[in-house]
C-alpha cells in the first residue's frame, strides 16, 4: 500500500499522525472496563444486554499464518488462486452464503489481474446489514525494501492484507454460532495492492486511482442491487505489535459517527491505547470508494506508525512483512472491538 505512505505524508502538512506508541495487555479473556461479565465464563460477555462472543486472538493469528503459508497471493498466481479457494470454503464451512466477483482488471502499467471479490452473507434474509471489509491480495513488489535486490520480488503479506483477512475469518466463526440482530456482510477485496511501483511513479505520473482495483470494481457493481447496509468497517494492517489506530481523515469526512462508535466501544472494552482519540491522515484505501462511488459510509481501522518514515512501520511493503509482525494482542484489540460494534447493533 505504497499509495497510503504518499496520502499519509502529504496529509501531515495539514493532520499529524503523531503520537507515542504504547503496549497494551487487554487481550485476555475478559476485556477490561466490562462490569458486565458473567463470572466465570470466557467464551461470551453481555453488554447493554447483547450476548457478545469473545474474540479468539488464537484463531484470528492462525487464519494469517494459514495465508502467509500459501505464498503470496498476487492476483493471476497459483497462490492467489489456492488462498482465494480456501477463504471462500472457510467461510461457507461457517454457514455464510458466499458469492464472488470473477473479474479481470487492468492494471496501471497494462497487466490484466485475475481478481476476485469474495462476499459472505450471514443471515441474508434480514434487511438490516452491516459491512465488513478487508483486501485479501498482497503486494506484488517489495519496493520499500532496504535491499534494492528485493524491489521485485513478492512479499509475504502477513500484516498487509493478512491480518484484516484473519481478524474477518475468525468474526465469521463466531458469527456461525451466536447470530447478530442486523445481517453482516464480510467482503474480502482483490487487487488492492497493485498500485504503482515505487520506480514507475515518475514514468506513470497521470495514472490515478491505481490502487485498491477491487473495491473500485465493486463499489461500481455491487454483488447485489441496490446494496445499501447501515454502514462499513473496512480492517487494514491491524496486526502489528503495539499498533496504534488512529481516526482516519476520509473516514472522519464521509462516516464522523461511526468512527465515535468504533472508538467508544474500544474505549469500553479497555482498548484506549490502541484506538488513540487521536486524527490521523488522508489513507488512499478501499474504504474510499466505498465512500465515493457505492454511496456507503464506511471507516477505515488501520495502523499508523508515525516513528516510521513510510508512516506504516518498517515491514511495510518489505520482505520482512512476515507472522513475525503479526501479535495476538493487537488481533485481539481490534476482533473483540468490532464484536462489540455488530453485536450491539437493533
Amino acid at each position: 500500500m505504497l499509495h497510503k505512505a504518499y496520502a499519509l505524508l502529504l496529509a501531515f502538512l495539514l493532520i499529524s499522525c503523531g503520537g507515542n506508541s504504547k503496549n497494551d495487555t487487554a487481550a485476555a479473556a475478559q476485556p477490561a472496563g466490562n462490569p458486565l461479565q458473567p463470572q466465570g465464563d470466557t467464551s461470551q460477555v453481555v453488554e447493554s444486554q447483547a450476548i457478545v462472543p469473545m474474540f479468539n486472538a488464537d484463531s484470528a493469528y492462525s487464519f494469517v499464518a494459514r495465508q502467509v503459508a500459501f505464498g503470496p497471493r498476487v492476483p493471476g498466481t497459483s497462490t492467489h488462486r489456492k488462498c482465494g479457494d480456501y477463504l471462500v470454503d472457510k467461510l461457507r464451512s461457517y454457514g455464510a452464503d458466499v458469492v464472488t466477483q470473477d473479474v479481470d482488471l487492468k492494471a496501471y502499467n497494462g497487466d490484466l489481474l485475475k481478481s476476485r471479490n469474495i462476499i459472505a452473507r450471514f443471515q441474508p434474509q434480514k434487511e438490516e446489514r452491516v459491512m465488513l471489509c478487508a483486501h485479501w491480495d498482497t503486494r506484488p513488489w517489495a519496493d520499500s525494501d532496504p535491499n534494492k535486490a528485493n524491489h521485485y520480488k513478492p512479499l509475504p503479506g502477513a500484516n498487509d492484507g493478512g491480518s484484516g483477512v484473519g481478524v474477518l475469518l475468525e468474526i465469521a466463526r463466531q458469527l456461525a454460532s451466536v447470530p447478530t440482530t442486523v445481517g453482516v456482510d464480510i467482503i474480502l477485496f482483490d487487487a488492492e495492492d497493485y498500485g504503482l511501483h515505487e520506480n514507475d511513479v515518475e514514468e506513470y505520473a497521470s495514472v490515478s486511482n491505481s490502487w485498491a482495483l477491487g473495491s473500485q470494481y465493486w463499489s461500481r457493481r455491487p454483488h447485489e442491487f441496490a446494496y445499501n447496509p447501515k454502514y462499513g468497517v473496512l480492517l487494514d494492517i491491524v496486526g502489528a505489535p503495539a499498533s496504534q489506530f488512529r481516526k482516519e481523515g476520509y473516514s472522519l469526512h464521509y462516516a464522523p459517527a461511526i468512527v465515535s462508535k468504533v472508538w467508544q466501544h474500544a474505549k469500553n472494552a479497555g482498548f484506549s491505547s490502541y484506538f488513540v482519540e487521536e486524527e490521523g491522515g488522508y489513507i488512499t484505501d478501499d474504504h474510499l470508494y466505498v465512500n465515493k462511488t457505492a454511496g456507503i459510509p464506511c471507516i477505515d481501522i488501520i495502523n499508523c506508525d508515525p516513528e516510521s518514515p513510510n508512516g506504516f512501520g518498517p515491514y511495510h511493503h518489505t520482505m520482512k512483512d512476515d507472522m513475525d509482525w503479526i501479535d495476538k494482542e493487537t488481533l485481539k484489540a481490534v476482533g473483540q472491538t468490532v464484536l462489540y460494534v455488530i453485536y450491539s447493533e437493533k
